[in-house]
């Protein structure tokens, strides 16, 4: 029941930023938290950044506290996570989820997902 896309990957040096974002169409009036993932090659799908509906209550994983920052546009249909300050090890595909039920940050806590972008950041 809903659909998300997710662009702005690329790759970028060590030290520099990017911004993702996710558009998300469908019934998005239902979805009450919004996340982002990455995964890397050869490893499990990792948590990134949480934020909720109205977009005042985020959460962070410790590894990229400080240095990512997920929003929300104001028509709620779109969320970004601006990346400053990026290192090798951010290289992976980044995804976006969304999920009507705000729970925890696993994967199993969401339920739409999209494609994933590729970030790859080179030292």
């Amino acid at each position: 029941q809903v659909q998300l896309a997710e662009s702005g990957g690329g790759l970028v040096q060590a030290g520099g930023s990017l911004r993702l974002s996710c558009a998300a169409s469908g019934r998005t009036f239902s979805m009450n938290v919004m996340a982002w993932f990455r995964q890397a090659p050869g490893k499990e799908r990792e948590f990134v950044a949480r934020i909720n509906w109205s977009g005042d209550r985020t959460y962070y994983a410790d590894s990229v506290k400080g240095r990512f920052t997920i929003s929300r546009g104001n028509a709620k249909n779109t969320v970004y996570l601006q990346m400053n300050s990026l290192k090798p090890e951010d290289t992976a595909v980044y995804y976006c989820a969304a999920d009507p039920v705000i729970r925890g940050t696993s994967t199993t806590d969401f339920a739409s997902w999209g494609q994933g972008t590729q970030v790859t950041v080179s030292s």
